[in-house]
């Protein structure tokens, strides 16, 4: 049984709430008293509430794990996106939980799930918290190829766009785009956008015109 599988049996059995003697489950999980001795330490670092010592036995203080859930990539990005309000929180040991999830499920979040532009669950200033709108669209549209109708301050009526990559800058988010107006690219400030829709079409990645391209450009100075 693989280490990671055996931590997940032992929390199941001591979900009851009883006392477990280290022998008693050394030999139902097949390993020595010793094996279930460092993963206690091991479970116990990790922050659950785990009671008991060697030669008296362990338990869960009280309920600590979910059952099983699948959740699609809409339902991990509104928890992604939950994460991040909550960082932001006036109750300090709030927000540190918020952050400590926020690692947990990104360690053991499929790679598809870890989305382009998706550095972090943390927000540290307003301007980040007014993008948080429109950073499941953006997202979306990047990993899907979809094209966005786009309303920025300065610029007259929409703008359509070929979304390509976000960035955090410790204050504010950007987004990399080709914008089809000017036939080149772009980098706009998602707190200051003024509306962003799907315009309902989609693009491939052509030549020219993909984040590579962008990022060579500067390359060359």
């Amino acid at each position: 049984m693989r280490r990671k599988d055996r931590l997940f049996q032992i929390i199941q059995i001591l979900r009851d709430g009883n006392l477990h003697r280290a022998a008693a489950l050394a030999e139902r999980l097949g390993v020595s008293q010793r094996t279930i001795w460092r993963d206690m330490a091991t479970l116990a670092g990790s922050g659950l509430p785990v009671e008991g010592a060697r030669g008296l036995g362990y338990r869960l203080r009280e309920q600590t794990t979910l059952p099983p859930v699948a959740l699609t990539r809409d339902e991990f990005e509104a928890l992604r996106l939950g994460i991040t309000l909550v960082t932001a929180a006036a109750d300090p040991a709030l927000a540190q939980a918020a952050v400590s999830l926020g690692a947990k499920i990104s360690a053991v979040a499929p790679a598809r799930a870890q989305e382009p532009g998706a550095h972090s669950f943390v927000f540290t200033s307003p301007e980040a918290a007014r993008a948080v709108p429109h950073l499941a669209l953006i997202r979306r549209a990047i990993r899907d190829h979809l094209t966005l109708s786009l309303v920025y301050p300065g610029r007259s009526g929409a703008r359509r766009i070929r979304p390509l990559h976000l960035d955090f800058w410790g204050r504010a988010w950007t987004l990399t785009a080709w914008c089809e107006a000017v036939a080149d690219f772009r980098t706009f400030r998602v707190d200051l956008i003024e509306t962003l829709a799907h315009d309902g079409g989609a693009f491939l990645p052509e030549p020219g015109k993909t984040v590579e391209d962008y990022l060579a450009r500067f390359a060359r100075g």
